[in-house]
């Protein structure tokens, strides 16, 4: 019996200790929470910070707020009310505490000192404690800087900061920290002489969100909607309506197996390639001039810099009064003033772009670089391309066209007309004179495609004709065929890439950092 008991008494022994001590630590505890809290009944401040009860819009007290970019020398000694974001933030000792608040892409320096009667020691600490990217309403008084601040987009004032409280914290941790994601890949610490933490697309894009806060990424967003607006702008100037087409189909836009095939209540659909088919009949409707701005879908399993599978495309199509080179001439004034617009006013956030990814200033002439096709052709071979592969131009050798091109004629901006009728889809018009070539073009930029476009064929016959040559069945697409049997105009158009247009003026090389959420052969979400 004796020997059985031994090991509770050891127990009961040993656990003595530890219990006390547990107990004088819970005593230490509970008696710094106390002497805390009568301290805080002394707070002065207490109503200048803290976090504000959950925003159920309560009320409505109107108060006038500033924005970060609205802040200058002028409002020297104004007192300001600011929504931003907790870019960083860094303490000096326990009476200061440096706030890098952001906005979009925009910054500013705030300092919180403690000041009796204004400020206290209690704020100063709470402040100190915020996380990165919380959210806050600050109120401060601008002040201009005797010297320039560098951290920050707003370089001439700072915040003096009399409120601070919080609207919205974070839950967790942050994936990453934005300084990281905002480094340009080539940036070393000099110091070490070692690179800082690297942020891999892979990750940005699990954690967009995240991502998306960036000032270049609020750059590049702004940008591609600057595309968008210009675009609408030009088009409509020249006398072209918006239109907006279904995405559900019932056969597909283009011949071959790039299609999406979904289920539709007892039967099959397809969403579309492009809009070709909607705009062509848009244009035997007598609608003469149409654009869109929509998504489009391909089925691609291409997992390159340049490709996705759902994209947003700039279509349009119009009549033709004589020949196809004034759908080609308009196109051509259209892409020249989305790249005057963007640089005229939008300087600002290109050069926010250039800070993370470095690249030469886009150039393009006012009288635009034209080529046939077998003028393209002609160049790659003179710099040492064999003839026997050139029945097409594939990617590696754009890029090489764009360079021999750039170095040639000192431009990043270029057309290519009168391609191979078989390399084009079956509604492309055959050339007059040759009817292995065809009345089609592309654009490029930096040695890419990012346009294609042609007339169209109008003449029923010549289209059902084509598309059995390429496989399609005219049955199968016979609300499209009827369009031209009841008498269509000459017409022609193109289809431009939105993200690819945005990438490569920017050389952000992958298109996935041009599109919000990008949808690749792998990437479903977010």
């Amino acid at each position: 019996m004796s020997s059985s008991t031994e090991p509770n008494n050891l127990e009961s022994n040993s656990g003595e200790p530890s219990k006390k001590k547990a107990a004088k630590l819970a005593e230490q505890e509970r008696a710094k929470v106390e002497a805390e809290e009568r301290e805080a009944k002394l707070d002065f401040a207490v109503e200048f910070y803290g976090r504000l009860p959950l925003n159920q819009s309560q009320s409505r007290p109107a108060i006038p707020r500033h924005q970060i970019s609205s802040l200058s020398p002028e409002l020297d000694g104004q007192t300001v009310v600011i929504r931003a974001r907790v870019h960083t933030l860094r303490a000096q000792g326990s009476k200061m505490v440096f706030i890098h608040l952001r906005q979009r892409t925009d910054s500013v320096q705030s300092v919180l000192s403690v000041e009796e009667g204004k400020v206290s020691k209690f704020m100063v600490k709470w402040a100190s404690q915020l996380a990165d990217e919380s959210i806050v309403l600050v109120e401060g008084i601008v002040q201009k800087s005797p010297e320039e601040i560098k951290s920050a987009t707003i370089k001439d004032v700072e915040l003096k900061l009399t409120r601070i409280h919080l609207i919205s914290g974070l839950d967790g941790r942050l994936p990453f920290s934005l300084d990281d994601a905002s480094r340009p890949d080539t940036e070393k610490d000099e110091k070490l002489d070692t690179q800082f933490n690297r942020v891999l697309l892979d990750t940005r894009l699990n954690n967009r969100v995240v991502d998306l806060r960036t000032q270049t990424n609020q750059a590049i967003f702004r940008l591609q909607s600057a595309i968008g607006t210009f675009f609408r702008e030009h088009l409509d100037s020249q006398g072209f309506i918006e239109i907006h087409s279904p995405k559900l189909q019932g056969a597909a836009t283009e011949s071959g197996a790039s299609v999406f095939r979904v289920s539709y209540f007892k039967g099959n659909a397809f969403l579309a390639q492009s809009p070709q088919l909607a705009k062509q009949m848009a244009i035997a409707a007598d609608f003469e001039r149409v654009y869109e701005i929509g998504p489009v879908f391909r089925a691609e399993d291409s997992n390159t810099h340049r490709h996705l599978t759902e994209f947003i495309g700039l279509d349009l199509e119009m009549t033709i009064e004589e020949h196809y080179h004034e759908v080609l001439e308009l196109l051509d004034g259209l892409f020249k003033h989305l790249f005057k617009s963007l640089k005229e006013k939008y300087r600002k956030e290109i050069d926010a772009v250039g800070t993370q990814f470095p690249a030469d200033e886009f150039k393009w002439k006012e009288e635009t670089l034209k080529l046939t096709f077998s003028q393209a052709v002609d160049l790659l071979v003179q710099d040492g391309v064999d003839r026997a592969i050139l029945d097409d131009i594939n990617t590696e050798n754009e890029k090489r066209l764009g360079r021999i091109i750039k170095a040639k004629y000192d431009t990043d901006y270029f057309i290519i007309d009168k391609f191979p009728m078989e390399l084009r889809p079956f509604y492309t018009m055959p050339d007059p004179n040759n009817p292995e070539l065809s009345n089609s073009y592309d654009f490029f930029m930096r040695g890419e495609e990012i346009l294609s476009g042609a007339q169209r064929i109008h003449d029923p016959a010549l289209l059902a004709e084509k598309m059995r040559s390429k496989g399609v069945d005219p049955n199968s697409m016979n609300s499209y065929l009827d369009a031209f049997r009841v008498g269509c105009a000459p017409h022609g158009g193109g289809g431009i890439g939105l993200e690819r247009v945005l990438m490569l003026f920017l050389k952000l090389n992958n298109i996935r950092r041009a599109s919000l959420f990008p949808r690749d052969p792998k990437r479903l979400e977010p």
